[in-house]
């Protein structure tokens, strides 16, 4: 590595460096003429190696990658907000359950919180481009689903969703409280169980929004 990337590693990293969005092996492939994706994944691990102690770093969110400030750094590029707003408890619960159950509809999330839930809620949480719509279920009435975003997997710091902290975790680093006892079973995935609007809360889920974000509890 002292004599620094190969040439292939050093076409991915111009690839990266140009491209406005995080992409994907596959897209990577595509654009450098057909390269295959077992050159690619190693060009990437080439450059993760090359840049991991320096000030920006390659990493992968949600099955795209791209380059980002080494976190020890992150201090030197913050600007103070003028407004910085957290979410509403109610917010943090929706994206809480669409993280750790999607896809999910507004009735899946209903039934999980126990309350109805406004639209306004969802809007402010895809105005954070941190969910998406996803479709729509193929039952009577074809509700909409929603799922997380990349955006939400880099804001959290999170490779995958199989990243996401579970109960036990949770437990050990104190975030969990007893009032939160019932909203921790009903949110118990089968792949495993989290009080996931504690650790979204706790995490520090905050964001220039707009004034009217939904106060439905």
């Amino acid at each position: 590595m002292s004599e620094g990337p190969s040439e292939i590693a050093r076409s991915v990293e111009a690839t990266l460096f140009a491209s406005e969005e995080p992409m994907s092996i596959e897209a990577l492939g595509t654009h450098l003429g057909g390269m295959s994706h077992s050159d690619v994944r190693d060009a990437l691990k080439e450059l993760s190696e090359f840049y991991e102690k320096r000030g920006i770093q390659l990493v992968e969110r949600g099955k795209r990658w791209h380059f980002e400030t080494a976190p020890d750094l992150a201090h030197l590029l913050r600007r103070e907000r003028e407004q910085v707003r957290r979410l509403s408890r109610a917010a943090t619960e929706v994206l809480a359950i669409i993280a750790y159950h999607e896809p999910v509809s507004r009735a899946d999330i209903e039934s999980i919180r126990g309350v109805q839930t406004a639209k306004g809620t969802l809007d402010v949480l895809m105005e954070a481009g941190w969910i998406r719509l996803a479709g729509r279920r193929d039952v009577p009435g074809r509700p909409v689903i929603y799922a997380t975003t990349p955006e939400f997997l880099d804001h959290f710091g999170l490779s995958s969703r199989r990243d996401l902290p579970g109960i036990d975790e949770l437990k050990a680093a104190g975030l969990l409280d007893p009032v939160d006892d019932a909203l921790e079973e009903a949110m118990s995935p089968d792949t495993g169980d989290t009080d996931a609007a504690e650790a979204l809360d706790e995490e520090g889920v905050s964001e220039e929004l707009d004034e009217n974000v939904d106060p439905d509890t």
